[in-house]
This record gives structure tokens, C-alpha cells and sequence, in this order.
């Protein structure tokens, strides 16, 4: 009895150690599985009466015909099974039932030696004749040349997951010309194995992995199926649901389909899940690129909680800003709506100090990106037109033209690279289109730009091409080309002559922007009358009237003109002919030493009378960061001396910050000569 209980307990504790760990493998209802392991739970106390049929069904199960290995991964396809269950052996196992005498379990041992490694080996041999050929979209687009061939593979041999087919032809389409890659897109949709290979990855949606999920989906809309279509919207559907399984890169390439895609109800749900999930995941971010690959995506239109929560996560890892990073951060906080000026800053000083070597198009997306905010760094603006004047050689006179136009939305005027561009632009100008020739002259005329005696040489040149191109030019094109001259003090006959055409005007007056052709065309008008233009004085065009143009009172200006002058020695607000405006006008003598009362004027003989217009100008009618004025204003002091005024400028921003007794001081300075001020000082004493 004693030898048998010590036989007994020998064995159990043998098979203890040999309780095999079950491998489960999961058949996904595609029939393509992929390995989980899970431990199961033994126990003793059944474990004799079940092992031996466990172990008889498993090596049954994995012998059966139903088993068919595909390839692709290391999943497998059965038929009529939704459990195999295999173990992993590491000691010695018995097929056979154990028995509980110690020396008939020693004296099998050989046998089941035997037994199992002959089982074991047979196994292996079925393994090695069917394990499957794994297939990634790499080796796809390494093997084929064009999206035909992924698709012929696909037809011959399925594999999981399909993900990998549109991959692949993704990266093989990146490597076409757009003719070709056109060409090819119209044969992918018309191969018969197309539609099959859709069907098979909207089945599969739900149980491949949420990477390759989002890879295709990202292929699908970059292949330019329609975003209307079963299949995108299906993905759509299923990315929705399985959102929570984002990680880091998932979340990285979900925000770049986001980006492509055009809003629709199922977008526009990802989008708000996605916003979500970036609330609660934005400080778990490590990467950079991920970073601003999500702040792009979020839309204009987020929460401004997430923006400041984003902006702050940015502003932590500004230590691991790469350089290209800090030159993209403008256009994705631009792509967000969301001004951050000390991002921006930091950022700016980045940019600027290895301004070398920068492409050509991060500057131009980075001076829209602050068109688009409305941010204005004087330092980055002066570093990149330094950096294009240094290499302004290397540069397409059409790039450059396009920095030019960008740097006159924020009316900056970067002189040493519009001087350069003048004198390749009259060597060039053959080269240069209408369009390209207008917007030169819009930028010129616009900065009030001149190159000492070579402007007059340029304009020449500008409207020789011009004039060659008459006949193809549009009615607005042409108005602003001749408008552009006009503000320059040019006037070419032909384009003038050609304008003035009744068919060309009665055009600009019923089609476009009618109020700013009408606008431009007493501009042009008033500088045919008015400026030294070889053309007739009594030409009078049949113009609509102007709406008048909205005053800003300037109540500081007039209260010191008051303190200054006195009462009634003053006009403000003051209408004149051709559509101008001044803030006050003064009568003065011929010597700007006394001020004349209005009551006077009329027995005084008009040679004897000095008109002053005292404009008040806002900072914005100045070139940016100088005293330099804009085109209109320059046109406009031109006009009022040619009427006979004196003009004066005064600056609103400066008078603002100045005490009244300061800003008494300073018109007193402005509005009398130099040598009549001590004159004035003694007539202003009598006076008070």
C-alpha cells in the first residue's frame, strides 16, 4: 500500500512538472488567424483522466485536411474549426493513458521517447511544406512597376491582410508622372480583380490590425477612389468604432487622412472622436512630427481649450524643435487658426538664424502662413530678403516675383532685392507673362518703389510687353496694369488709348468688382488731368460717383490746432476735387509765417495765399517698419501740390502718445517754416 501511495504521489508530482502551456490561436471569421497565448488553469484532480484525450484531439486537430495554410503572416485557414489549441512540450509527454505504477511508467520511457519525437518530426515536415510566403506592401511595390501587377497578385494568391495590396500601389503611384499615374488609376478601377479586392478589405476591416486599417484607408484616398464610395465610407464607419485603439503613429496617420479629406457626415464625426482623443492624449504625445501632424488636422474650427492645451504641449518641447520643425510650425499654426505669438516668435528666431539653405517654398508657405495670421516679424521678414538677395542668382525670376507679392500684402518693402529684381526683370521681360507683368506693377506701384534712373527705363520695358500682348489682355487686367502706371506718374498711350476704348469701359462698369473698377478708373481719370500725361486736358469720362469715403474724426489733432491757431483759422474735413479728402486746411502766406482767417481770404489777392492740407495718416499708409509712403498716399501728396497745397503728414500714432502741450509743439514745428518760427512765436503771443 505503501509503495503504491509513494507511486502515486511520484507520478503526480512528474506530471506537474510536465503540464504542458496551451497556445490558442483565434480564427477570425475570414478564417485567417493569428496566435494569442493564454495559460490555462490545471487541475490535479482531473488532470489523469483528461490529458491523454487532450493530447490526442490537439494532434488530431493539427493533422486534419481541414488545416490549409495561406500565405501571408502566420495565421492559418481552416475549415469547420474555431479553436485549435496546440501545445508547446518541453519535457517528455505519454499519448497513452498514465499508469500509476512507478516502474511501468519508467519502463515506457524509451517508447514514449520514441513515439513523440516521430509525431513531432512529422509535424515539423507539414509545417516547413506549408508555411506561408509572407507578403508586405514593401516587397510589393519593390516587385511590381505599376498597380496592375499588385492587382494580378492579388488575384492569383489572397493574402492577409489587403492592406498591403493598396500600400503598395500607393508607393508605386508616388514614383509616376501625373500623365502615368492617371493613365494607371483608370486601369486599376477597370481590372477585374479591383472590386474583389475592396469587398475583401471592407471584410476584413473589423479584424485586421488599426494600423494597417489606417494605412489603407490612407492609400485609398491618396489612390483617388472617391470619397463617396461603399468602401470609404465603410472604413470611415469601422476606423469610428475602433477609435480607442489609437496609439501615437495611429494617431499620426489618422490626422493625415483627416487632412486630405473632404468634410462629410462620417469625416466629421472621426474628426470630433479624434478631437476627443486628443484631449485626453495630447501630454502622452512624444514625438514632434506627431505633434503637429495632429494640431494641423484638429480644424479652424476646435475648441480653444484644445488649441491653448495643444500650444502649451508645443511650447514644452520647444527644446526639441528640429529646424524644419520650427519652419513648418507656421503653417500648422495656421492650418489651426490659432495666433500664438510667443510660438511664433521662438520659432522666427529659429528660422532666421540658419535661414541658409532653406527651400524656397518653406519660405513662401511660411510668409503665408503669416498672411494668413496676421502676424508681422520685421526681423524675419529682413532675413529672408536678405537671404534671397544674396542668392538671388540661383532663384526663377517668377519665384522671387512671388515673395515680392507676398511681402507687399504686409506692405514691406525689402529695397536691396526689389532693385535687383528691376534690373533682371527689364533683361527678362520677354519671359514674363501678362499676368506676371501686372503683378509687378502692382507691387512697385504699390510700395512706391524707384531705383534711381533706371525706374523710368523699367517702366518702358513693362509696357512694351505690355503692349504686345494687347490684344490677348483682359478689361481688369488691363485697368490695373494702366492704374499701376498712373500712381508711377507713367503713361503709355497705347494701353491708355485702349482703355479708354467706350467698350472696355462700359465692361469694367457691368461685370467684376464694379466699385473698384469704377474707384480705379477716376484714379485714372484724375491722373490724365491733373499730372504732366501727353493726352487731353478736357477729357471727360462718363463715371458713376464714388460713395463718399468714411471720415475718422481726429479730436486730439483739432484741440491742439485750436490751442495752436486759434478758432475759425482752420477747416476741417475738407472735400476737394476729384475725390479727395484732407483733415484740415490752413491759409497761410506765401512764407508760412502767419496764419490767415477764412473771413480774409477773399480780399486777399490769391498769389499772396499758401494753402496747407494737414493729413492725418494711419501707420498702415506707411511702408512697413519706415516713413517710406505707399503708392496712393504718394499720389495723392503729388495731386495736392499740383492744386497748390502745402501737405503736411501727421502721424496718428505718434500724436496719440504725445501730451497736449507736446503735441501743440510738434504741429507748431510742422505746420510753420523753419525760419518764420520765431516770427510765429511773437504773432502767437499778440494774439492770445
Amino acid at each position: 500500500m505503501n509503495n503504491r501511495t509513494g507511486s502515486f504521489l511520484w507520478n503526480l508530482r512528474q506530471l506537474s512538472t510536465l503540464v504542458p502551456t496551451g497556445r490558442t490561436m483565434r480564427l477570425y471569421p475570414l478564417a485567417f488567424c493569428r496566435p494569442n497565448i493564454a495559460y490555462s488553469n490545471w487541475n490535479r484532480r482531473n488532470l489523469l483522466n483528461t490529458f491523454d484525450n487532450k493530447m490526442q484531439s490537439s494532434i488530431r486537430y493539427l493533422f486534419q485536411d481541414a488545416l490549409i495554410f495561406k500565405s501571408g503572416g502566420d495565421g492559418c485557414q481552416t475549415k469547420g474549426i474555431s479553436t485549435v489549441t496546440a501545445f508547446t512540450v518541453d519535457k517528455l509527454l505519454c499519448p497513452r493513458r498514465l499508469s500509476l505504477d512507478s516502474k511501468h511508467f519508467l519502463a515506457s520511457d524509451n517508447e514514449l521517447k520514441k513515439s513523440f519525437h516521430q509525431e513531432a518530426s512529422d509535424e515539423d515536415v507539414l509545417t516547413k511544406r506549408r508555411k506561408p510566403t509572407l507578403i508586405n506592401s514593401r516587397k510589393l511595390s519593390q516587385e511590381c512597376n505599376s498597380l496592375s501587377d499588385v492587382l494580378d497578385i492579388f488575384s492569383k494568391a489572397p493574402t492577409f491582410p489587403s492592406s498591403n495590396y493598396f500600400s503598395a500601389m500607393w508607393t508605386i503611384a508616388k514614383r509616376m508622372s501625373e500623365d502615368q499615374k492617371r493613365f494607371e488609376k483608370q486601369l486599376m478601377f477597370n481590372h477585374p480583380a479591383f472590386s474583389q479586392l475592396c469587398e475583401q478589405v471592407m471584410r476584413e476591416a473589423k479584424i485586421m490590425y488599426f494600423d494597417n486599417l489606417l494605412f489603407s484607408l490612407n492609400a485609398i484616398v491618396k489612390l483617388g477612389i472617391p470619397q463617396n464610395t461603399l468602401l470609404v465610407q465603410t472604413l470611415l464607419r469601422v476606423v469610428q468604432e475602433r477609435i480607442n485603439e489609437c496609439d501615437e503613429k495611429c494617431l499620426s496617420v489618422l490626422s493625415t487622412i483627416l487632412n486630405t479629406m473632404e468634410p462629410c457626415k462620417n469625416v466629421d464625426v472621426l474628426l470630433a472622436g479624434m478631437r476627443m482623443l486628443v484631449d485626453e492624449q495630447v501630454w502622452k504625445i512624444k514625438h514632434v512630427f506627431t505633434l503637429q501632424t495632429v494640431m494641423r488636422s484638429i480644424g479652424k474650427d476646435a475648441p480653444i481649450g484644445l488649441k491653448r492645451k495643444l500650444e502649451m504641449k508645443a511650447l514644452k518641447e520647444l527644446d526639441q524643435f528640429s529646424v524644419l520643425n520650427c519652419q513648418h510650425m507656421f503653417a500648422v499654426l495656421a492650418a489651426m487658426n490659432h495666433r500664438s505669438v510667443i510660438l511664433l516668435n521662438e520659432c522666427s528666431k529659429r528660422v532666421t538664424s540658419n535661414i541658409h539653405g532653406c527651400p524656397f517654398k518653406i519660405l513662401i508657405n511660411i510668409l503665408q502662413s503669416c498672411r494668413d495670421l496676421q502676424y508681422i516679424n520685421i526681423d524675419l521678414f529682413k532675413g529672408i530678403a536678405d537671404y534671397v538677395a544674396t542668392t538671388f542668382d540661383i532663384w526663377k525670376l517668377k519665384k522671387v516675383l512671388f515673395l515680392l507679392i507676398l511681402f507687399e500684402n504686409f506692405g514691406f518693402r525689402p529695397v536691396g532685392l526689389m532693385d535687383l529684381f528691376i534690373k533682371k526683370a527689364a533683361d527678362e521681360s520677354g519671359f514674363l507673362n501678362v499676368k506676371s507683368l501686372v503683378c509687378i506693377l502692382n507691387v512697385y506701384s504699390s510700395l512706391n518703389h524707384f531705383y534711381k534712373c533706371q525706374t523710368h527705363e523699367f517702366l518702358g520695358v513693362m509696357a512694351s510687353a505690355l503692349t504686345g500682348s494687347l490684344h490677348h489682355i483682359s478689361s481688369e487686367n488691363l485697368l490695373n496694369a494702366v492704374c499701376s502706371f498712373c500712381w508711377m506718374n507713367h503713361f503709355p498711350l497705347a494701353l491708355i488709348n485702349q482703355l479708354l476704348q467706350k467698350d472696355v469701359i462700359d465692361d469694367l462698369l457691368t461685370s467684376g468688382d464694379v466699385e473698384r473698377n469704377a474707384h480705379r478708373l477716376h484714379v485714372v481719370a484724375a491722373c490724365l488731368k491733373l499730372d504732366d500725361a501727353p493726352y487731353r486736358k478736357d477729357l471727360d469720362l462718363a463715371l458713376p460717383r464714388l460713395p463718399p469715403t468714411p471720415s475718422y474724426p481726429q479730436p486730439k489733432v483739432a484741440a491742439a490746432l485750436s490751442d495752436l491757431l486759434g478758432e475759425g483759422r482752420f477747416s476741417q474735413s475738407v472735400w476737394l476735387p476729384h475725390n479727395y479728402f484732407i483733415d484740415f486746411e490752413i491759409r497761410m502766406d506765401n512764407n508760412r509765417s502767419q496764419v490767415l482767417p477764412f473771413s480774409d481770404v477773399d480780399v486777399v489777392t490769391a498769389t499772396d495765399i499758401q494753402r496747407v492740407a494737414v493729413l492725418c495718416v494711419p501707420k498702415s499708409a506707411y511702408c512697413l517698419d519706415s516713413t517710406h509712403p505707399k503708392g496712393y498716399l504718394a499720389m495723392k501728396m503729388r495731386h495736392l501740390k499740383i492744386m497748390g497745397f502745402h501737405v503736411i503728414l501727421v502721424n496718428n500714432w505718434e500724436v496719440e502718445k504725445l501730451q497736449m502741450k507736446d503735441a501743440v509743439a510738434f504741429l507748431k514745428s510742422k505746420i510753420y517754416s523753419p525760419k518764420a518760427l520765431p516770427a510765429a512765436d511773437t504773432h502767437l503771443q499778440s494774439t492770445c
